[in-house]
Formats: C-alpha cells, sequence, structure tokens
C-alpha cells in the first residue's frame, strides 16, 4: 500500500465533507476555504457523513466541557478537518489543539492557511499578540500546531510532541482519529495505541472506522479500496463491536465502548434526523442502513483523574 493512496482518502473525505455541508446538513463555513468543490455525493453517503460529524463532535464537546476547556486536543490523521475553527466559533477552544498528518498533507494544509487570511486570523486571534510560525510544512502558535509525522513511528511521534509542541502529558487529552487507524498495519495501531495509554493517564480516545468487515458487502468494500490502492492493512480489529474495543482494553486503557453508525444515527434527536432527511429525497434506504451498519464509532479512555465518561 502506497502512503499517496492514503492521502488520497483525505481529499475524498474532504470534499464529501463539503458537498454535506454545502446541501445544508451541517454549517462549517472554514471548509470552502481548505478544499476544492468536488462531485455530487449521494444522499446516503452525505447522511453517513453527518453522522460521522456529530457522533464525533459530540464526544468532544463532552469532554472539553468535563474539563473547562483545560484539555489538550491530539486530532490524529486530522487531514484537512476544520475542527479548530469551529470550536473557537463556538468557544469550546482548548487550551491545546494539535494536528499530525503525513508532510505532504501538513505542507499543502500550512500553505493553505497562509494564504486564506480567513484562516490565518481565526488562528492569530487566539495568539495573545505572539506570532504564527508556518514554516517546515507545519504550523505553530501558542495553542494550535500541524505537525507532520508518521503513526507508525511511535519514538519520532513523541520526540515531536514533546520537543516542538510542548504536550503536557498529565493533562487531560482527547485523541480523536478517523478512518486513520485501519490503514495501520495491526501491529503499528496496537503500539500506537499502547503508547498513549501508557504516557496519558487521563486520556480519551474516539476513532471512526470500518466495522462489521468479513461480510460480503465488507469484503466488497475492501476490495474496492484495494483497487484504489488502499489495502486495509490494519482491518483485523474491524470485525466486529467487540474486537474494536478490545483492541484498546487489550493494550492498557481502562474501558471502552462502541456503537456502529446506525445506532448513532438513531440517536440524533428526531428534529434533526426530520430536518436532514427533508434535503435530499431518499426512495430506498437499504444502502444506507448498509453504509451505517458498516462503520463504528468506538471510544476508549484512561481516568486517572476521575473526570468521569464524555457518553
Amino acid at each position: 500500500m502506497s502512503d499517496e493512496a492514503v492521502q488520497a482518502t483525505n481529499d475524498d473525505a474532504s470534499m464529501c465533507k463539503r458537498f454535506a455541508v454545502q446541501q445544508g446538513y451541517w454549517k462549517d463555513p472554514y471548509i470552502q476555504l481548505l478544499v476544492k468543490s468536488g462531485q455530487r455525493r449521494a444522499p446516503e453517503i452525505n447522511r453517513g457523513y453527518y453522522a460521522r460529524t456529530q457522533g464525533m463532535h459530540t464526544l468532544l464537546v463532552k469532554f472539553i466541557q468535563l474539563t473547562n476547556k483545560d484539555c489538550q486536543v491530539i486530532n490524529l490523521g486530522a487531514g484537512f478537518d476544520t475542527l479548530f475553527w469551529r470550536l473557537k466559533d463556538e468557544d469550546l477552544l482548548p487550551s491545546l489543539y494539535v494536528e499530525v498528518d503525513f508532510r505532504a498533507v501538513t505542507s499543502r494544509k500550512c500553505q493553505t492557511v497562509r494564504m486564506r487570511s480567513k484562516l490565518l486570523e481565526g488562528i492569530q486571534a487566539t495568539c495573545q499578540g505572539k506570532s504564527v510560525v508556518i514554516e517546515n510544512a507545519e504550523l505553530h502558535s501558542p495553542g494550535y500546531h500541524i505537525v507532520w509525522g508518521d503513526l507508525r513511528n511511535v519514538a519520532e511521534l513523541e520526540e515531536k510532541l514533546t520537543k516542538v509542541v510542548g504536550v503536557d502529558f498529565k493533562k487531560p487529552t482527547f485523541f480523536m482519529s478517523e478512518c486513520v487507524l485501519v490503514y495501520l498495519h495491526h501491529d503499528k495501531s496496537a503500539a500506537l495505541l499502547k503508547w498513549i495509554a501508557s504516557k496519558f493517564p487521563s486520556s480519551f480516545l474516539a476513532n471512526y472506522e470500518q466495522v462489521n468487515m468479513g461480510d460480503k458487502f465488507g469484503m466488497v468494500m475492501a476490495e474496492n479500496l484495494r483497487a484504489r490502492g488502499c489495502t486495509l492493512e490494519g482491518v483485523a480489529p474491524c470485525k466486529d463491536l467487540e474486537s474494536q474495543k478490545s483492541r484498546f482494553t487489550s493494550v492498557g486503557w481502562q474501558g471502552a465502548e462502541a456503537a456502529d453508525m446506525q445506532t448513532v444515527y438513531a440517536s440524533l434527536s428526531r428534529e434533526d434526523i426530520y430536518r436532514i432527511e427533508r434535503l435530499e429525497f431518499l426512495d430506498e434506504t437499504e444502502l444506507l442502513d448498509q453504509l451505517l451498519t458498516h462503520y463504528c464509532i468506538c471510544w476508549a479512555w484512561k481516568d486517572a483523574t476521575n473526570l468521569g465518561e464524555p457518553k
């Protein structure tokens, strides 16, 4: 599997999110500044992305509120995510927000931020007079960092977070990853998750990715990705919800829970479901149901400070 093929999945996901925003599923005034407009997506895809975005955002916001914003957020494989700016608008910025991705991805994002005044000014507004430094495919400011690194190299990641970013390992920290771990060989993702559990005694990790990949629909999905050069090297823990949870508890996490996206979708308020289902007509829900049951959000925690579990 090539790193370039994996990086290309960022472009595809980002364009899917932009199209869903254009259709009115959720508000994001920043994504159009980072992501070019792509081809039209099916309503099933848009609803799936809405559930994904809402589910991950809900867990993150509850964690930030539990800590009264005195926490860190580390977004693994962040791509062209706009979450930093959206949290700023919601007055929910943590004390430190860090994004990690391949150098080729961070280089493009940093260059775009440099050129888009609305993005750059949004960061500067949080700097209390200090400067924003963009160089070597990275961005550094007092509360927001974009850094490049390989998640398969835990030692390199730890050095960068320690020496360049200044992460406080004792502070409550929320990790998030969306369709990232599945592209790492299981041994590499297990090493990463074990490192986080050992270094961050008060931590929470929300992971969005595939599940139920052993059935026919899952195998076809994996084959389609393989044809694009994206072999799912880390698909083993995606067998079912129990295997998703055990990948965390087996390497030192205190506990873990998981829900497929059909459950997440059904947990949305009736008003919200009614609103989004009026945006686009969907004649048959079979494909939507299949998609939602083949993705999940799994969340795990180490709660040394007794914060409580965001749910």
